[in-house]
C-alpha cells in the first residue's frame, strides 16, 4: 500500500468516527480520575490486619459478649478489652495508622468523591468538635456520624467493628468493640467553613 493509499485510508477513517458522533452531541470528555491509593493500600491493610490480629490476641480470656440488655455487661466487656488495648498501644499515637501516605491518598479520595449532598449528610449526625486523643474512649453522650455509603465504597475496607467516623472535619478509625479512638486524619474533608 503506497503512502497516498494509507493518508486516504486514515482519513476515511477519521471521517467515518466522526460520523458517528450526532452533530448535536459532544464528544464524552474523557475521564482522568486515576488510582490515589497505589502503595498506600498495602501499607493501610497490612497496618489494619496487624491492628485485628493484635486485638483478637488481646480477646483471648475476655468472654465473648452475648446478646444481652445488660449494659453492665456491655461495659464490661468494652472496658476490659479497651484496656487490653491501651496497654499493647501505650506509645499510640497519630499517624500510627494513617501514616503520611495513607492520610494524602484519604484527603484524596475523599476530594473526589464528596460533594454539596453528601457534606449535607455528613453533618447531618456528626458528632462536631470535640477534645480527644488516640487511644481515649468514644464519649458516649456524643452521636455516632455514619458515612455514606459512596465514601465507604472509596475507602479501603476495615477489619469487623472498625468503622470511620467523621469529627466535625477530621476523620477519626473508631474500634467500636472496644469503644476506642484508634487513629485520626485532621481536616479529612472540606465541608462547612
Amino acid at each position: 500500500m503506497s503512502f497516498k493509499h494509507c493518508v486516504l485510508a486514515f482519513s476515511l477513517m477519521a471521517t467515518a468516527a466522526t460520523a458517528q458522533t450526532p452533530a448535536d452531541q459532544a464528544p464524552a470528555a474523557p475521564n482522568f480520575r486515576v488510582e490515589v491509593w497505589g502503595t498506600a493500600l498495602v501499607e493501610f491493610s497490612a497496618r489494619m490486619d496487624a491492628y485485628a490480629a493484635l486485638r483478637e490476641s488481646l480477646s483471648a480470656g475476655i468472654p465473648r459478649l452475648a446478646v444481652t440488655d445488660n449494659p453492665a455487661e456491655i461495659l464490661r466487656a468494652e472496658t476490659a478489652l479497651a484496656e487490653r488495648i491501651r496497654q499493647a498501644r501505650a506509645k499510640a499515637k497519630r499517624g500510627d495508622i494513617f501514616s503520611s501516605r495513607i492520610r494524602t491518598a484519604v484527603r484524596r479520595t475523599l476530594a473526589l468523591t464528596i460533594d454539596a449532598g453528601i457534606c449535607e449528610a455528613i453533618t447531618m449526625d456528626n458528632p462536631g468538635e470535640f477534645g480527644y486523643s488516640i487511644n481515649a474512649t468514644y464519649p458516649k453522650d456524643r452521636t455516632l456520624s455514619t458515612v455514606p455509603p459512596s465514601i465507604l465504597g472509596a475507602l479501603p475496607r476495615l477489619p469487623d467493628d472498625v468503622m470511620y467516623r467523621f469529627l466535625d472535619r477530621d476523620l477519626v478509625l473508631h474500634d467500636t468493640r472496644a469503644n476506642i479512638i484508634l487513629d485520626r486524619i485532621d481536616d479529612a474533608i472540606r465541608c462547612g467553613r
